[in-house]
C-alpha cells in the first residue's frame, strides 16, 4: 500500500470514530474510572433553610392534543353528537340508508339546519320508510371503551315530526354486530324533549360501537345524542374520565395549567381558543376544529374537533378537586407563528384584553358581578381565587412584546395581585429568547415560561442552567419540557427509561435553583394509543386502560416529595450537578418533620455514597424510595404497566453518617425524619 493510501485509510479511520464518539453522547455515558468500592463523600448542611420550594413547584400541563380532552379524559362516549361537523355525519354511519342498503326504501338521516342559532348549527332528522329497522352507528373516538357489568347514561333530544317512530332502540354492538346492551326510548312529543335511559354492558369491549334502530314510520329529530359512564370522576354527571384523572390526583399537582400551549394561540385568530365559548349550558357551547387535527401529516386527525365539554368552568373544577392552582393561559392576540403568525391590530387590541379582565372577574368575582354571576349559576357560588394568568403561550419578536404590554398594565391596574406570566417563545436559547427575557425583564413581568424539547443528553448536562440566573429577576416557569429520545420507535417507546432519567438528572437543578424557579410542568400530559400526533407523553390510555410511563413515576417522586425548603447538599464544596454522573438534590419539609434527599446516578455502576449530616440530628430509621431500570431503552406500556415503578425499603444511619449504594441507572429518594 502507498504511503499516502495508508494516510488516508489512519485519516477515514479517525474520522469514524469520531462520528461513532458523537452518536454514543447520546446515549448516557459510563463511568470507567469509579470502581465499586470507591467511596462518594456528600455533606447535607442545615445551616441554611431560607430558600421556600414553592407549592406550585411541580404541576400539570394540560392541552387537547393526542385526544386528551374529547375522547379522553373528558368521558363523553359519542363522536360528534350534535352533527356539528364540518361533515355533519362524520362519525356516523347509516349501514342501511336508501344511498347503502340492497333494501333502497328503509331510511335516511340528513343534517338540518337550525336557523338563528349561532352555536348549535345543525341538527338530525331521520325519515324511517318501513319497519326493516332503519339504523345509525357511531363509532366512538376509535371506538367506544365498555366494561362488564359497568353502566352507561344516555341522553338526547328528539321531536317527532310526522308519521309513528314507535321506538328507539339503543344498542352496544362489537365489531361483529354481536349486541353487547340494550336499552330503549318511546319518543311522545312534537315538540324538542329530553329523553334519558341506561345500558348495562354484558361484556368488556375497548371498540365497541353504539347503534341506533328505529321502530314505526315516519319522520323525527335528534340532537344532542350523548353516552357517558355512569362511574365517572366524582360521580358528575357528564364528567371527567375516572382513571385519568386519578392519574393526576395521585401526582399531587401543585396547579394546574390549561387550556394548553398551540391550542390557545390557533392557527388563526378565527380559531384560537375563546374561554367565554366554553362556559354556560353544554349544549349551547360551540364547537371548533382542533388545531392539532391535520397539522402533521403522518398524524392526520380530520375528526378532531372540540366539543369544549370540557370547558373553563371544568378546568376550574378540576383545579379545586386536585388542590391545584388553577393557571389559566389566554390569547395575546397573535395566532400561532408556526402557521399563519396573524395579528390582531393593536387598536383592536381591546376585546382580547377584556377576556382576560372579564376571566379573572369569572374566577374571583362576588356573585353580584356579571361574571361571577355565571360561574355561580353553573353551581359555584364560591369564589375559585384564580392568583395566576397567562399571556400568549410561545409567542416571540416586538410584536409579542407591544401586545403583553397592553395586557399587563390593564390587568394590574385592575388586579395588582394577580401575577401575570409571559413567555420567552417557543426555544430556550437563541435571538428570539434572549430579545424576549431582555424586554420582559425591563417590564418587570414575574415569571417567564420557559420551553424545551430536547434529547436526553441535553436534559443531563443542562442540570446547571438555572445556576447563574438573577436571584432578583423574575421567576422561572419550566411550563413545557421533556427529553425526546431518538432512534426509537414513535409513541410509548419514546418513553424510555433513558428521558426519565436524564429528566430525574435535570430536576435536581430545578429544585436546587428553587429560589428561581416557581413552577414545572412535563409535557404534553396525555395521548391516546390510537389517535396521538405527538410523543413522548406522560400518561398513555386506550379507550379501557391507562398508564403513568416512567416519566410520570419520576415527576410524581418529585412532586409527592418536594419539601418546604431547600437545603444544600454538595461535594467537597460545590453542589452535584453530574459530576461521576451522579446528580443531587436536597431538601427539608417542615410540615412533615423531615429531610428528603433525591440522588440520581445516570451511570451504568453502582456508586458507594456516604452522606454526613450537619448541624441537625436524624432519627437512625429511614426510607429509600428507588426507581430504576436495567436497560436505559425499557419502558412502561398497557401490558406492564408498573414495569418501571418505584419500590420502597428501610435504610439505617450511623450516627451522623449513612452509608448506601446508589444502584446503576437509578434515581433514589431518602427521607428521614428530623429529632
Amino acid at each position: 500500500m502507498k504511503k499516502v493510501d495508508l494516510k488516508y485509510t489512519l485519516l477515514i479511520t479517525l474520522v469514524i470514530g469520531l462520528i461513532l464518539s458523537c452518536t454514543n453522547k447520546n446515549k448516557v455515558e459510563s463511568v470507567t474510572n469509579l470502581s465499586s468500592s470507591e467511596v462518594t463523600e456528600l455533606v447535607v448542611d442545615f445551616k441554611n433553610t431560607g430558600i421556600k420550594i414553592q407549592p406550585t413547584m411541580y404541576g400539570v400541563f394540560f392541552e387537547d392534543i393526542n385526544f386528551a380532552a374529547d375522547g379522553g379524559l373528558y368521558a363523553e362516549m359519542i363522536k360528534n353528537r350534535s352533527f356539528e361537523f364540518t361533515n355533519p355525519f362524520m362519525g356516523w354511519l347509516q349501514p342501511n340508508s336508501n344511498k347503502h342498503s340492497l333494501n333502497k326504501n328503509s331510511g335516511i338521516a340528513s343534517a338540518i339546519k337550525y336557523t338563528g342559532n349561532p352555536s348549535n348549527k345543525n341538527y338530525c332528522r331521520v325519515k324511517v320508510n318501513n319497519d326493516k329497522g332503519y339504523e345509525l352507528i357511531n363509532e366512538g373516538f376509535r371506538g367506544m371503551g365498555i366494561h362488564k357489568e359497568a353502566s352507561y347514561n344516555l341522553d338526547l333530544s328528539a321531536k317527532k315530526i310526522s308519521g309513528n317512530i314507535k321506538k328507539i332502540i339503543i344498542q352496544f354492538i362489537d365489531k361483529d354486530g354481536i349486541v353487547l346492551g340494550d336499552t330503549n326510548i318511546v319518543p311522545t312529543s312534537i315538540d324538542w324533549k329530553n329523553y334519558t335511559a341506561q345500558l348495562t354492558a354484558s361484556k368488556t369491549e375497548e371498540k365497541a360501537q353504539l347503534k341506533i334502530t328505529f321502530e314505526g314510520t315516519g319522520e323525527i329529530d335528534l340532537d344532542m345524542i350523548s353516552l357517558f359512564p355512569v362511574d365517572t370522576w366524582k360521580g358528575r354527571k357528564k364528567g371527567l374520565r375516572k382513571d385519568l384523572v386519578q392519574l393526576l390526583d395521585d401526582l399531587n399537582p401543585g396547579f394546574l395549567r390549561f387550556p394548553g400551549g398551540c391550542i390557545v394561540e390557533g392557527r388563526t385568530l378565527e380559531r384560537r381558543y375563546q374561554w367565554k365559548k366554553t362556559i354556560g349550558n353544554i349544549e349551547d357551547r360551540e364547537i371548533l376544529v382542533n388545531r392539532w387535527n391535520t397539522e402533521f401529516a403522518y398524524k392526520s386527525a380530520p375528526d378532531y374537533y372540540q366539543s369544549f365539554g370540557l370547558g373553563f368552568f371544568e378546568y376550574f373544577q378540576l383545579s379545586e378537586d386536585l388542590g391545584a392552582e388553577p393557571l389559566p393561559i389566554l390569547s395575546c392576540g397573535i395566532a400561532c407563528q408556526f402557521n399563519t403568525g396573524e395579528l390582531v391590530p393593536m387598536e383592536e387590541l381591546d376585546p382580547y384584553v377584556q377576556d382576560a379582565l372579564d376571566l379573572i372577574e369569572f374566577a374571583n368575582g362576588s356573585i353580584d358581578t356579571p361574571w361571577g354571576k355565571v360561574r355561580s349559576e353553573m353551581g359555584h357560588p364560591e369564589k375559585f381565587n384564580l392568583k395566576y394568568i397567562g399571556v400568549g403561550n410561545e409567542q416571540w419578536g416586538p410584536a409579542y412584546i407591544e401586545r403583553y404590554k397592553v395586557f399587563q398594565k390593564a390587568i394590574k391596574d385592575k388586579y395588582p395581585t394577580i401575577i401575570i406570566v409571559s413567555g420567552s417563545g417557543p426555544f430556550p436559547d437563541g435571538d428570539y429568547f434572549e430579545y424576549g427575557w431582555e424586554e420582559l425583564k425591563k417590564l418587570n413581568t414575574e415569571i417567564i415560561d420557559e420551553h424545551y424539547y430536547k434529547n436526553p443528553q441535553w436534559f443531563r448536562e443542562n442540570a446547571t442552567r438555572y445556576d447563574s440566573y438573577d436571584r432578583n429577576g423574575p421567576k422561572i416557569f419550566a411550563g413545557e419540557y421533556a427529553a425526546h429520545p431518538k432512534e426509537v420507535e414513535d409513541g410509548p417507546k419514546e418513553n424510555n427509561w433513558e428521558a426519565a432519567l436524564s429528566e430525574a438528572a435535570f430536576m435536581t437543578g430545578l429544585e436546587r435553583n428553587a429560589e428561581v424557579v416557581n413552577l414545572t410542568s412535563y409535557a404534553p400530559l396525555m395521548a391516546h394509543i390510537d389517535a396521538f400526533q405527538w410523543a413522548p407523553d406522560m400518561i398513555w390510555f386506550n379507550n379501557l386502560q391507562s398508564y403513568g410511563t416512567a416519566n410520570y413515576q419520576v415527576q410524581k417522586m418529585y412532586a409527592t416529595n418536594k419539601g418546604t425548603n431547600l437545603i444544600e447538599i454538595s461535594k467537597d464544596g460545590m453542589p452535584i450537578t453530574g459530576q461521576n454522573n451522579l446528580f443531587a438534590s436536597a431538601v427539608k419539609d417542615i410540615e412533615k418533620n423531615e429531610v428528603i434527599i433525591k440522588l440520581v446516578n445516570t451511570s451504568e455502576n453502582l456508586q458507594n455514597i456516604n452522606l454526613q449530616f450537619k448541624n441537625q440530628t436524624l432519627t437512625t430509621k429511614g426510607i429509600a424510595i428507588i426507581l430504576k431500570s436495567k436497560h436505559l431503552e425499557d419502558n412502561n406500556s398497557f401490558e406492564l404497566p408498573n414495569k418501571i415503578s418505584p419500590v420502597e425499603k428501610q435504610i439505617d444511619l450511623n450516627g451522623e453518617n449513612l452509608e448506601t449504594k446508589v444502584a446503576p441507572y437509578s434515581f433514589t429518594i431518602l427521607k428521614f425524619k428530623l429529632k
